[in-house]
């Protein structure tokens, strides 16, 4: 496992736009995933230990998020030839056990993950109605285990601060998690 930390949030960047399958047999695009008052972009995948400490957490933000107007999606980069935890059909198990209230997109190229930056899962990308990048940090103080109860609920809090007044938090703390595994070329 490769720790790997985000950067910081470059504000203002465009949410970069795909067409990717999900784990219900459907495509969706960026715009199908959005919600009126902005689009919380998920790298994230099955065998990662910071990922599998937040799951929970993370379902009920996204269920949270909804109420405000947010979409949600989560997509998965890893090459899953080294990681079979990560294939498709183990996406779709991971999505029906955890109840996914959000597309779960297969990323096979990589493309996606590219274009966003992403370099760890999980990483959190979030963009507000015009689909300016507004937020780049965690979901709270989780590691490889989950955050203590009562933990400030970073990601949550900053993304309904998006979807009130279009702008994110000045101040946002990386994500931490695995690096995204790359194929080789």
């Amino acid at each position: 496992m490769a720790r790997t930390e985000t950067p910081v949030c470059d504000f203002g960047a465009p949410a970069v736009d795909f067409t990717l399958p999900g784990v219900d047999g459907r495509d969706w695009s960026l715009r199908d995933c959005a919600g009126e008052n902005g689009v919380l972009v998920m790298f994230i995948c099955n065998h990662c230990p910071f990922v599998k400490a937040i799951r929970e957490r993370l379902v009920q933000d996204c269920r949270e998020l909804a109420e405000h107007g947010v979409g949600t999606v989560a997509i998965m980069s890893n090459d899953p030839t080294d990681y079979p935890e990560d294939s498709f059909e183990n996406m779709k198990r991971a999505a029906e056990e955890f109840d996914f209230p959000f597309p779960y997109l297969m990323d096979e190229t990589q493309e996606i993950a590219k274009g966003y930056g992403a370099v760890c899962t999980p990483d959190f990308f979030g963009y507000n109605k015009d689909l300016e990048l507004q937020f780049r940090g965690r979901l709270d103080a989780s590691g490889t285990n989950s955050a203590p109860e009562g933990a400030r609920r970073e990601l949550l809090d900053a993304m309904i601060q998006v979807a009130e007044t279009g702008a994110g938090p000045g101040q946002q703390v990386p994500s931490v998690g695995c690096s995204i595994k790359w194929k080789e070329n």
